[in-house]
């Protein structure tokens, strides 16, 4: 699969997106190192602080299935605007994937980050012991 047979995956989550209060669609589609892949879609809540991101829902449907190594994602929004992965979702990206994850982001042509270059310094388990 390539990046944009990924990104055509997070474009599809989109359209299973709940986003009654912001009304900003977001999907995200992450591969694991052995190419399985999870999609998310972002969750809205009248309680702002309880709604759900695109890239969290996937991150957490894989590591539920068992997984703790990725190799990319894909993320985008209903709008198509170029959208990255918000602060608290590249810390999330962090815990389980190294710098060089790919980042994969609409445009034309798509842009491609490194989570290391969207999020160089983080809080991490290292720092933590």
């Amino acid at each position: 699969m390539d990046d944009t047979e990924l990104l055509d995956r997070a474009r599809a989550a989109v359209d299973r997106s709940y986003a009654p209060y912001s009304e900003y669609r977001v999907g995200a589609a992450l591969e694991t190192a052995d190419g399985t892949v999870f999609t998310g879609c972002n969750v809205e809540n009248a309680n702002y602080s309880n709604s759900v991101h695109a890239e969290e829902l996937a991150l957490s449907k894989a590591v539920e299935a068992g997984h703790r190594s990725f190799s990319r994602i894909a993320v985008s929004s209903e709008k198509r605007d170029g959208v990255t992965p918000c602060g608290m979702c590249r810390q999330s990206l962090v815990e389980f994937c190294e710098a060089d994850l790919r980042v994969v982001c609409e445009g034309d042509p798509p842009a491609v980050y490194t989570l290391g270059e969207l999020i160089p310094e983080t809080i991490s388990m290292e720092h933590l012991q």
